[in-house]
């Protein structure tokens, strides 16, 4: 799901040529995208396991009257946008747009943009009964990922363009 959502956030760069709705400021030694770099590839690789382990074995339980799948989708979700906006007053995490940044609007869209689909996307393909079920919803999301990347990046390049991402 992360390789998605920085995928489109480059092309946000590219199309309008000003900035990407989330940036890293260079202090990585691997920037794979504008907004995405190795640390965040790495926390973003294991935060679905995190995650996981963290549901509680009765998918039906309840926390604070909420499914807990649902409750702890928003727990994490608000967890990382807590963090995201530490990084930004840290000089960490550049962000360029009005309608990005900490501000009640800006927290909401960085909540259901940035992470929340995140963490529903690992809950609903963790509760799928069937391992083939499991390796299909995974393989289409990496495959959508990948597809993107392969149409905004290796396709310019082969054809001796820019790419756009």
């Amino acid at each position: 799901m992360d390789l998605i959502n920085e995928t489109w956030n480059a092309l946000v760069f590219s199309f309008t040529q000003y900035s990407a709705f989330w940036t890293t400021p260079g202090h990585s030694h691997f920037i794979i995208f504008i907004g995405w770099n190795i640390e965040i590839a790495f926390m973003f690789s294991i935060a679905g396991i995190v995650f996981a382990k963290f549901l509680p074995d009765d998918k039906h339980a309840k926390i604070l009257g909420i499914p807990n799948r649902w409750a702890m989708a928003i727990g994490f979700a608000v967890f990382c946008v807590f963090v995201e906006v530490l990084l930004n007053m840290a000089g960490a995490l550049v962000w360029e747009y009005p309608w990005w940044e900490a501000t009640p609007a800006g927290i909401i869209l960085i909540f259901f943009v940035g992470y929340f689909d995140f963490f529903v996307a690992a809950h609903l393909v963790y509760d799928m009964k069937q391992i083939k079920s499991k390796i299909i919803a995974v393989g289409i999301i990496y495959g959508i990922g990948l597809g993107m990347v392969f149409i905004f990046l290796f396709i310019p390049m082969w054809m001796g363009l820019k790419p756009l991402i």
